[in-house]
C-alpha cells in the first residue's frame, strides 16, 4: 500500500489556532510554535487553510496573490521556517489551494475587467447581456444569482460564491497552465501536497444551459445550508463538468514529479460517485465530501456508506471527515459522546481528517448576530448562522487571557464553555478526550503497520 494511504491529516484554520502577533488573529508562527503539540497527537500530515494574500472577504478563500503569504499571517520566510520545523518533526504539510476562482482584487481580474482586448480579457467567465437579466438561472452557493454585472466591462462575470470571487475561465488553456505553475511554485518551495478547494467547480458549460430543477424532498444539503435555493437545482451545467478529469491528470503529473499528495474537496450532486471518478493512480490521490459533515448525519449509517464506497470504487480512495471549517462541529451534530465519535472516525478505512479542536471534543459555539463574520451566515441569517461557530479560537490554557489564544481581542469571541476543555487541562487528565484521541491514533498506527 502506498505510504500516504490510511494516514491522519490534522486541519488547521490559521486565523483561529494561535496568535503570536497580538492582532487577535492566528498566524503561521503560532502554528510553528505548537509543533510539539501536533506531533504528540501522532498525526502524519497537517493541512493549513489558506494564508495567501487576500482581502479576507471569504477569509482567505479569495486569493489576490497565490505566491505571497498575507501579512496578517506572517511572511513567506515564516512559512519556510514552518516547513523546516515540521519536516524535522517528521510531519508533512499540505496547503489549501483555491483554483476555481480568485479575489476581485487579484491583478488578473483587475486587468480582465478593464478591457475586452488584453492578455487577461478571457481569463474569467464573461458574458454579454442585459444588465437586468442574468445570462441564465445559475445560482451562487452563497445566495442569489451567480452572475454579476460589471459597469466597467459592460458584461456579466460568473461567481459561484461571493460576488468578490470571480470564477477563472478554465476553458482558456493559458489559465490552466498558469494554475499548474502556481501548484509547482509551492512544490518547489517545499510543500508536501495540496487540499484543492471545490475542485469540481473548475469548468462550466460553455453553452450556459440552465440546470434542471429537483423536488424539494430530494434536496441533500451537502456543502450548503438546508434552506438554500442552491439545493433546488441539479448542478449539471455549472460544475462537475467532464473537462475536469483530464485537468486532474495534468495536476497529477506535476504532483508525482515531487512525490506530493492531493486531496480534493467535492460539492456535487452525487459526491461519493464524483470521488470515485476523481481519484485513482492518474488523478487525485483522494477526495472528501460533506457526507459526514452535514446536518443529516447518521452515526448508524457510517460503516455502510464506507463499505459501499470501496465496493463501488475499488481503484479510488476517500478521505473521511466529521468536522471542518465549513460545517457544524460533530460533537453538536451527533448524540454520541466525543470519545465514541473519535473512535469511530479513527477506525474507518481511508484517510482521516481531524479538525483542530475535534481532539478536545469541542462543541459548536453559538455566535450572536452582532459578532458574525462569515458572509455566508450574514446572507442566510437566522435560518443559517454561517460557519463562525466552528471557527472559534482554540482554547489552550484556562488560566490565560482568552484561553491563551491571543493577548488582544480575538477576531471571534472566545467560547466560555471551552474553559474545562482547554489543552493544558486535558493534557493533565488521563481520561480526557485529548488523551483518548492520542491512544486511538496509536492503535490505528499499530494496525496499519
Amino acid at each position: 500500500m502506498e505510504d500516504w494511504k490510511n494516514k491522519i491529516i490534522y486541519q488547521i484554520y490559521p486565523r483561529s489556532f494561535l496568535d503570536t502577533s497580538n492582532n487577535g488573529i492566528g498566524d503561521l508562527n503560532g502554528i510553528t510554535s505548537k509543533v510539539d503539540y501536533i506531533a504528540d497527537l501522532g498525526v502524519d500530515y497537517v493541512w493549513i487553510s489558506p494564508f495567501f494574500k487576500s482581502p479576507q472577504k471569504d477569509f482567505g478563500y479569495d486569493v489576490s496573490d497565490y505566491r505571497s503569504v498575507d501579512k496578517l499571517f506572517g511572511s513567506n520566510d515564516d512559512f519556510k521556517n514552518l516547513l523546516d520545523v515540521f519536516h524535522k518533526k517528521g510531519l508533512k504539510v499540505i496547503v489549501d489551494l483555491v483554483l476555481s476562482h480568485t479575489s476581485e482584487e487579484h491583478e488578473w481580474f483587475k486587468r480582465s475587467i478593464k478591457s475586452k482586448d488584453n492578455k487577461f480579457s478571457d481569463w474569467y467567465v464573461w458574458q454579454d447581456g442585459d444588465p437586468e437579466i442574468p445570462p441564465n438561472k445559475w445560482l451562487s452557493v452563497f445566495g442569489g444569482s451567480s452572475w454579476k454585472w460589471s459597469e466597467k466591462r459592460n458584461q456579466f462575470y460568473l461567481h459561484n460564491f461571493l460576488e468578490s470571487q470571480p470564477d477563472l475561465n478554465f476553458h482558456n488553456e493559458e489559465v490552466q497552465n498558469q494554475m499548474l505553475n502556481e501548484i509547482e511554485y509551492w512544490l518547489k518551495f517545499g510543500v508536501d501536497g495540496f487540499r484543492f478547494d471545490v475542485i469540481n467547480f473548475l469548468f462550466h458549460d460553455t453553452e450556459l444551459r440552465n440546470n434542471p430543477y429537483k423536488d424539494k424532498k430530494d434536496v441533500r444539503p451537502l456543502g450548503f445550508n438546508k434552506n438554500n435555493p442552491y439545493g433546488l437545482q441539479i448542478h449539471k451545467y455549472d460544475n462537475t463538468r467532464p473537462e475536469v478529469i483530464p485537468y486532474l491528470e495534468k495536476i497529477r503529473k506535476i504532483l508525482d514529479k515531487y512525490s506530493a499528495i492531493s486531496i480534493g474537496e467535492i460539492v456535487s450532486e452525487d459526491p461519493l460517485e464524483t470521488i470515485g471518478q476523481y481519484t485513482n493512480e492518474n488523478r487525485l490521490h483522494m477526495a472528501y465530501c460533506f457526507e459526514f459533515l452535514s446536518e443529516d448525519f447518521n452515526f448508524e449509517n457510517i460503516d455502510v456508506i464506507v463499505d459501499d464506497f470501496f465496493k463501488n470504487n475499488p481503484k479510488s480512495w476517500p478521505c473521511w471527515a466529521f468536522s471542518n471549517h465549513d460545517s457544524k462541529r460533530i460533537a453538536s451534530r451527533a448524540s454520541e459522546n466525543p470519545k465514541k465519535i473519535m473512535e469511530k472516525l479513527l477506525k474507518l478505512k481511508g484517510n482521516i481528517c481531524i479538525y483542530q479542536g475535534e481532539e478536545l471534543g469541542l462543541r459548536e459555539s453559538n455566535v450572536e448576530f452582532q459578532n458574525i463574520q462569515d458572509p455566508f451566515g450574514k446572507n442566510f441569517w437566522p435560518e443559517f448562522k454561517g460557519r463562525d461557530g466552528c471557527r472559534i479560537p482554540m482554547p489552550w490554557d484556562a488560566k490565560a487571557k482568552n484561553f491563551g489564544f491571543s493577548s488582544n481581542i480575538p477576531w471571534l469571541p472566545i467560547e466560555k464553555q471551552y474553559k474545562n476543555l482547554c489543552v493544558a487541562t486535558q493534557i493533565q487528565d488521563p481520561n480526557s478526550t485529548l488523551n483518548f484521541t492520542k491512544k486511538q491514533i496509536g492503535f490505528r498506527k499499530k494496525i496499519a503497520t
